[in-house]
Parts: structure tokens; sequence; C-alpha cells
């Protein structure tokens, strides 16, 4: 390859006029044999441009993570699809290591994504040579090759990072050479404070985390060696970290390599403790390690934080960070003895001094309020933002000790009181204490000793606060209420004053936050008091108005999600102002879709998604008032419309739910339109969508069977998409649910004079057969497509069978379908799976002119059926037990909580004895539980697709199959025997039970349809199968 001429279409792409002219010459010399080999000798070599080098990184890094690996040719296709050249991908494996470690950071970055891609596919089998090469550069005399071989290596553990125990061997065979080789290096390093010496010691603690995080190797780690690694974590959390750096912005400082790397060491000691440090709180194979931890590191590591915290209590500067995880640390301590007792002296100094004063409003959260509210409000309700926030971590830590330790939760109090009743106390320290008890609501609401004094507390300190002129303490005041909404108030003027106040809060209040967090404290009022919810009724619709105005401003999803509990709350308020909120909806869909920004912002996927599921909500609120239903229909057709035109994949799900809502009680034209149009996005996005389109083809069939039938171009839409996925590689879940489609239709249409669609139906079932299935479910429902057939008209499906000529099988498919259901019939499950079986085998041996087939399989037809009823027992017994489970657990009533342990007592008893109780259990019984969940799982998703032989008036499975045996019985006895005779003992019990309960069920529904015909009571519609307790047999006298 010429490399100035890739170095020039290189240049060329960070040119604008040259762009495309430039990718053009790349896109045609990529496939070039020795072209990835190039660039990387361009990204190596110092006598090229930088920004070329980078370019060049960007796309051999594009170039290896894309077409790395040996990949098949797609379904029907004979050609492969490019992939690099194995002399090319041998080249840069032996040349990419040493790249990474010559190379500057930024193109650094770019080659390791590489090494990880090349690594993730190739070792150990292709490049096992991989470990000899970086522990060569580890071992060089030059530290200036440290780096880089450390970053290697780092590429190496990650690859293994979140893999299970027994597939990381390749990881821990590699890793006996390089824990002790990088435990040696940063021993050496620890003296040395230099900016270079601290970043190698940063690398090396992210790779000794990425190691133990998902997984502690105890062959790599013993004892000794774990006691030296704790004594470096421990040296490096405990160091000072030079004084020049306080020179440095405080904003830059967390940035700052040496803040990093305690931030590090600190990560991995209070994962270790997590994870695998914490007696009766670990799995079995790490109790053993779990109390040596305990005894050995817990406290010294413990007493290096409780430094770290002081120095914060005496005002000196800690990375958020540190204090984060400082504070998970202690977190854990809080339940064991051992670290409590060195804890406890200092609690209230850390309550009051540190975790407190975390949680008072900051200076920098009131200039982010004043500069932009918008973004602190992101900040405030993002969930990745709490993952790294001190404050959140000193709110867990405050929560978990006074939950666990009796002396905490009043002296706090105490303190937080003194706070609120001093009018003369700085305002923000009056947010700190609210802070406090507002995340201790849970806790205080059982405490007998608190819980009655909770309502003078909002009372007289947050009410007043909600009309302060600060408008951190409205906001903070509002969150109270919050967290306070499931309190039981003693004075109803209490309750009527703070929902009156979060009303008031969310519709007058300027400041965009205080809005916020009122509208959260509202609807949680409303969900959690009754009265409240009465209070509100007038009000709903200024209350909508108000939220959509908060979303349209803030795009905030906490508040999608009050809309929509809001809508469920009040179902029939919404109905009158449905169409207005649903438009406002749709103009902030249309908004939010068409921003710039869309692309790269997730929040604005997650907050769209969340408009799509509250206009789903609304569409099912209103859903019996059909003239607001027909005006929400034309703006949800614009919102599909407006998806689909812009090929928005993500929101797929969503429309076609929406879709769903507007055809569960009627199809107009418009939506019959759309079954068009959907069919033409199926032919682009087939497979992966289909079972999403599922209920709503489901209803195109079952609700307007009319409009179905009278233009054949539907029929042939719906086998079209049904024939594309069984014929196609879309996964066995899509094809179950095109072949579920194909039964609902042929049922649905009975005596509906569909006759010339059963041929291609069954002939497509049957082909599918043929070709390998790996679950029984996909093998039954193409069963059940036949044996639908045969229900519609039997003659027509046996005269189909023998004109069927199936792929490799020469001659009629009669017996192979018939052999393959009998093989069959035990993996058929669920109730309409079994109910359909039994009524097919019940008109197998009914009929007047039997193939062959069928006589060769007499003696297993009625056996099968007793199998098949044996299921229909069980499933229906499992269901009354769960909802008797439910009912029980529904009357259980609330009882005040108590969790603490005395001060040197450990909580590892409690759980230990839990376990311990657990194991006494006997694991036949934890499978025994796990079976039930089974059988209550057993109505498989496809059983949700209800077709007529579902309803409560449809053919009785019991009556169906007695009838046909009897009609038997008296028409030809030689069959009859010949059913009969296999039977043993206990079959002929079973087949008299079966023949009890039929008469039974008779019985009930001439005498349910007798009462209705006179107008008497209606049974609750449960159907017969709730309404009979299988459990005990009516007796045969």
């Amino acid at each position: 390859m010429d490399l100035n001429r890739i170095i020039q279409a290189l240049k060329g792409t960070i040119d604008p006029k040259l762009r495309i002219a430039a990718e053009n010459e790349l896109n045609q010399s990529y496939k070039i044999i020795n072209f990835a080999p190039s660039l990387l000798r361009i990204i190596v070599s110092d006598h090229v441009e930088f920004p070329v080098r980078q370019a060049a990184a960007i796309y051999l890094k594009n170039m290896v993570t894309q077409y790395w690996p040996d990949r098949e040719p797609p379904l029907g296709e004979a050609i492969f699809p490019f992939n690099i050249h194995e002399n090319d991908r041998q080249q840069i494996r032996d040349n990419i290591v040493e790249g990474i470690i010559r190379s500057p950071d930024l193109v650094r970055v770019q080659l390791t994504m590489c090494l990880r891609a090349i690594i993730k596919y190739d070792f150990p089998g292709h490049w096992p040579a991989v470990v000899d090469k970086i522990d060569y550069y580890l071992q060089s005399q030059s530290s200036g090759s440290w780096l880089g071989s450390l970053l290697c290596l780092y590429q190496l553990v990650k690859t293994y990072e979140y893999k299970k125990a027994e597939e990381r061997e390749p990881l821990i065979a590699a890793m006996q050479i390089f824990l002790p080789r990088i435990q040696q290096q940063i021993m050496q390093l620890l003296p040395d404070s230099s900016h270079y010496s601290v970043l190698l010691q940063k690398q090396i603690l992210k790779i000794f985390y990425a190691l133990v995080q998902y997984a502690l190797p105890l062959q790599l780690v013993n004892n000794q060696t774990m006691t030296v690694w704790m004594e470096i974590f421990r040296t490096i959390i405990d160091r000072a970290v030079p004084p020049e750096t306080l020179q440095i912005d405080e904003d830059d400082r967390p940035e700052l390599v040496w803040w990093k790397c305690k931030k590090w060491a600190l990560h991995i000691v209070a994962r270790l403790f997590e994870r695998y440090g914490s007696p009766g709180n670990v799995t079995k194979e790490y109790f053993e390690f779990s109390e040596f931890f305990l005894k050995t590191y817990a406290v010294g590591i413990q007493q290096v934080l409780l430094k770290i915290l002081d120095q914060y209590r005496q005002k000196e500067y800690v990375a958020p960070r540190v204090l984060q995880q400082a504070f998970n640390y202690l977190n854990q301590g809080v339940v064991h003895s051992v670290t409590w007792k060195q804890m406890k002296p200092h609690i209230q100094n850390i309550s009051e001094d540190v975790i407190f004063s975390v949680m008072c409003y900051k200076d920098e959260d009131e200039e982010l309020w004043q500069e932009d509210p918008y973004e602190y409000i992101r900040m405030k309700f993002d969930i990745f933002e709490d993952y790294a926030s001190p404050t959140i971590a000193a709110q867990t830590l405050l929560y978990t000790a006074a939950k666990k330790r009796k002396e905490v939760l009043p002296k706090m109090m105490a303190f937080c009181y003194q706070i609120l009743t001093d009018p003369n106390f700085d305002p923000r320290k009056k947010d700190g204490a609210l802070h406090v008890i507002g995340s201790l609501a849970d806790i205080l609401l059982k405490k007998s000793l608190f819980k009655d004094q909770m309502e003078l507390l909002l009372q007289n300190h947050v009410f007043p606060l909600l009309l302060s002129n600060l408008g951190y303490l409205r906001a903070r005041s509002c969150w109270v209420l919050h967290a306070f909404s499931s309190l039981k108030f003693h004075n109803e003027l209490n309750l009527r004053n703070a929902v009156e106040l979060a009303k008031k809060s969310l519709i007058e209040d300027k400041e965009m936050p205080v809005k916020v967090e009122a509208a959260l404290a509202l609807q949680s009022l409303i969900s959690n008091q009754t009265q409240a919810k009465e209070y509100m009724k007038p009000h709903v619709r200024p209350i909508m108005q108000e939220l959509l105005h908060v979303v349209i401003e803030t795009e905030n999803d906490d508040v999608t999600n009050v809309i929509q509990k809001m809508i469920c709350e009040y179902s029939q308020e919404v109905a009158s102002i449905a169409v207005d909120m649903t438009q406002q909806l749709a103009e902030i869909f249309g908004k939010v879709l068409q921003s710039d920004e869309y692309e790269e912002v997730e929040d604005k996927t997650v907050m769209a998604m969340g408009i799509l599921h509250t206009i789903d909500t609304i569409l099912t609120v209103v859903e019996d008032h059909k003239e607001v239903t027909q005006q929400l229909e034309n703006i949800c057709l614009r919102i599909i419309d407006l998806v689909l035109q812009k090929h928005v994949i993500e929101f797929y799900e969503e429309i076609l739910s929406l879709a769903y809502s507007l055809t569960c009680h009627g199809i107009s034209p418009q939506m019959w339109q759309l079954l068009g149009i959907l069919y033409e996005v199926f032919q682009q996005d087939c497979f992966e969508y289909f079972t999403d389109m599922m209920p709503l083809l489901h209803n195109y069939v079952t609700i307007d069977t009319n409009t179905l039938l009278s233009n054949p171009k539907h029929l042939e839409i719906l086998f079209t998409m049904c024939r594309k996925v069984l014929c196609g590689d879309g996964g066995e879940d899509a094809e179950c649910h095109a072949a579920k489609l194909l039964e609902v239709i042929i049922l649905q249409c009975k005596g509906r004079g569909i006759d010339q669609c059963i041929p291609p139906f069954v002939q497509l079932v049957l082909e599918r057969l043929t070709r390998g299935v790996k679950t029984s479910e996909l093998r039954t429902m193409c069963l059940q497509v036949a044996i639908a057939a045969l229900y519609y008209n039997p003659d027509l499906l046996l005269h189909t069978l023998e004109r069927i000529q199936l792929p490799h099988n020469p001659g009629p498919v009669t017996v192979q379908f018939i052999n393959q259901w009998m093989n069959d019939t035990d993996c058929f499950l669920g109730h309409h799976d079994r109910k359909m079986c039994i009524i097919g085998l019940s008109i197998l041996l009914e009929l007047h002119n039997r193939p062959p087939a069928v006589d060769a399989v007499g003696g297993q037809i009625v056996p099968s059926i007793l199998f098949l009823f044996l299921g229909l027992k069980q499933v229906c017994a499992t269901r009354q037990l769960v909802n008797r489970e439910d009912r029980s657990k529904a009357e259980k009533t609330d009882t005040e909580e108590n969790e603490e342990i005395s001060s040197d007592e450990e909580e590892v008893n409690v759980t230990a004895q839990a376990m311990q109780s657990n194991n006494g259990r006997g694991e036949d019984e934890e499978e025994e539980d796990d079976d039930w969940d089974e059988e209550v799982l057993e109505e498989t998703a496809l059983e949700g697709f209800s077709t007529p032989l579902d309803l409560d008036n449809s053919v009785d499975e019991y009556q169906f199959f007695t009838q046909a045996l009897l009609a038997v019985q008296n028409r030809d006895a030689a069959w009859y025997q010949l059913l009969m005779a296999p039977l043993s003992e206990d079959q002929r019990r079973a087949l008299q039970e079966v023949f009890t309960l039929a008469e039974h069920r008779r019985t009930v529904a001439e005498a349910k349809k007798k009462i209705e015909q006179q107008g008497g009571f209606t049974f609750e519609n449960k159907g017969v199968l709730s309404a009979f307790n299988f459990g005990t047999m009516p007796s045969n006298n």
C-alpha cells in the first residue's frame, strides 16, 4: 500500500472541502490487503502530523471493531462478508502493544480500544503470545514503557471483568504471572509521589479493581498476598496529597492524579468489604475470607477513613468521590460489632459535622440554581449523578446507622430540632435539617416514639417554610412533604394544608425546581391519602395543565411519571380534558423528536418514551368514552406517522402499543389503513418487531373479523408476514408468535368460509417442522395450527395432508403429522394448548373415515387425553393456590418495625440465623417452590392471545371428549375396544373422574343458562375453571 496516498486521504477527511472525496478514497482502499497494518504504521510514526495520526487511529479502531472476527454469510447468500485478512491481523497483533507504548495519549486511547476488541476475539486461542509481550515490557528497565504495558494489561483484565468465575480461567492463568509483578511494581513506586509515578500506581489500582469487582479469585490472593495489597491501599488512602495541589481551582482538583489514585484505592476497599468482607452477607465460597477480612483489615482501614472525615470536618479539602467512598465503607461497618465499636464514639461528630454538612445546600448548588435552574433539576434527578454523589452516600450511611443502632436517631433528631426551632439559624442549615429528617422518614414513621410528632413537625416547621422567600427552602419543604406523604394525619386541617400548599407551589411558584418538587409531593399525597384525592378533584384541570407546562419546560421524566399516575387517580375527570392533554403531549413529543440534539441526549429518549406511555395511559382511561377515543385516534396516528417517517426504531414498541390501545374495542377505517403501512415497515425491519406487533395483529383478527374478511388483502398481509417470519431467521420466539397468529385466524374464522387459507397455512407450519426446531414450544405451536385446521374442517385437513409434498419427505405427510403429534402430546402446556390438543384428539378418535395412520396409534389416544386432563387439573389447582396466597398477603397489616441491634452486637447473628433457618427447610422444598412458579408461568405468553375457544361459553373440552367417546362406543365397538384396551386400572379411574366432572360441568352450565334466561342473577365472569375446585372429585354414586 502507498502510505503517502493513505496519509493524503486521511488529511482530506479533516478538511470539510475535501472530506467526501477523501472518504470515498478510503472506502475504496480499506479492503485491500495491508491497508490496516499501514494505518498502524502511520499512527506510530513521529514523522506524520498529529491530526492525521489521530484520524488513522479512529479509522483503525472502527475497522477492528467491525471487521476483525470471521463472519458467516447471511442466510441464503454465498458471498462471505469482508473481514481483515489473517496476514494483516497477524501484523497488527505483532505491533499493537508497541504502538500503544509509543503513542501519545489521544492516539493511545483509540489503540487500547482496538486491543480490547482483538483480545475479545483472539485471546487465548489465536493470540496467547499477548501475555508474554505485555510481560516483556512490564519488566523493562525503561519506566517509559510501563504505562503503555499496564494499559494493555488493563484491556486484558477488562475483557474478563464481568464474566463468571468459571469463564475466567485464561485470565487467572495470566494473572498468576502479572499480579505478583504489579504488586512488586506498586510497592517500588509508593515512596515516589511524582505525577508519573502516581499515574502508574492509579493504573495498577484500576487493574486490581477490574480483577476483583465482580468475582474475587481466591486462588490468586491468599491471606498473605491480600495483606500486602491491603497495606498498599491503606498507605495510598492515608498519604498526604502534595500541598501545591491547593493552588489549583477546587472544581479541577478531583481530576488530579493524586486524588484519583486515592479514589481507586478507596473504591477497592469499599468493594471488598461490601461484596466479600461482610460475614452473613456473602455467598458461601467467601465465608472464610469474610471472617478473615473483618478480623484483620476492617478496623485498620476504617481508622484511616475516620481520619479523612476528620480532615473534612477541619475544613481541609477532600475530593467528593473520596468522601463518597469513605461513606460507603463506613456504611458496611455500621452493622459489624468490631467496626461499630471503633466508630461509635465518633458517630455523633460524624453525623453532625460531616454528614449534616454534606447534606446542606451549598454555594455550588446556589450558583447552578441561579445560572441554570434546568441543569440544577437535571442534576438532582439524575440517577447516574446519585451513583457518584457524596450527598447520597452520606444519606445512606445516616439511614443505616439510624436504623441499626439505637443511639443514633434520637440524638440526630434533637440536633435537627434545635436548628429548626431557632429562628436565627442559617437557612442553609435549616435545609440540611429538613434533608436529614426527610431521608429518615421511613424509619420515623415506624417508630412509635416519633411517628406522632411528625404531623406537628410539618405543621410548625415545614408549612411555614413553603412560604419562605428562599427558593431552595420551598423546594426542600415540598421534598419533605413527599417523604412524609404516607403519614397518618390526625388533624384533617393539616392534611388539607399540605395538599393546598403543594398545589399552590406547583401552580403559582415562579422557580422551576420548586414546581418539580411540588409536582412529586402533590401526586404522592394524592396517591397515599384518600382525602387529599377528594380535595384536589375540583382542581384537576389546572393541575394537569401546569404539569404539562413543567414537562414542556424541563423535559423531566419524573414529572411525566407524575402525569401518568395522576391520570390513573382521576380517570373520570381526565376524560373531559383528555383531548387537550394528548394534543399538548403530542406537541412536546414532536418538539423533542425533531430537536437537533435528540440523537445525542439519552435523557430526551427516556422523556419521549415517558410521553408515549402517558398517552397510552390516557387511552386506557378513556376507553369507555367512544367519542373521546375517536378524537385521540387522530392525534395518535400523527405521532405514529412521525415515528415511522423518521425511522426512530427505539419507539416502535411504544407506537405499536398505542395502535393496540386504539383497536381494543373497535377498528376505524384509518386504523385498517395503518395495517398496510405497518406491513411496509415489517418488510424493512420484519423480525425484530413482529412480537411487538402481535397484540395489534391479534386485534385486527378478533375485534373486527367482518372487515378482516371483507377484503382479501387483509388476510394476505397477515399470512405473508407469518410466512416471512417462519421462513426467516428471526428466532423461535417470533416464529411461535407467527404460528399462534395463524391458529387464531383459523379458530376466529371457523364457519366463515376461509377454506382457501387452510392448505397454505398447514403447508407453511409443517414445512417449518422439517427444519431444525430447538424448542418444544415452536413444535407444539406448529402442530396446533394443523389441529386448529382439523377443528375447522376435519375432511379439509385430511385432504390437504394427502396432497402436501414436503421437501426431503416423499409421499403424503398424514402419517408423519399424526406420529409427531402423538409423540408431543406431553409438550402441550398451559390451559389453551392442552384444551386444543384434547379437542383435536377427540375429533381424531370420532372420525368416520379414519386414515390408517390414526388406527396405528389408536392405543395411545385415550391415555394421551387423560394425561392432558391431569395437566389441566394441576393448572387450575395452582391458580387457586396463587389466588388464595394473594388474598392472604393482602390481609397482612403493617406492624411497627424494629431492626435495631444493640450496641455491641453483630447484625450477622440475625442474618446467620435467617440463613440457617432457610437452610433448615432443605433444598427439596426450595426446588418445589420453583416448580410452583413454573406452574404459574406455564400460562405461556402466547395464551394471552385469546381465541373463541377461550371464552366462558365456548366448547367445553370435558364434554367434547366424553361425547366423542360415547358416540364411538355406540357406533363402532371394535374401534372402541382398541381405544380402551391399553388403559390401566389407574387410567380407568381417571377416565371415570373425567366423565363425572364432564357431567357436573354440563349441569352447572345448564343451571347458569336457565337463571340468565329467567333474568335472574348473573354469575361472576370467572369461567368454569376457577368456579371449580378440582381438588375434590364428585362421588361416582
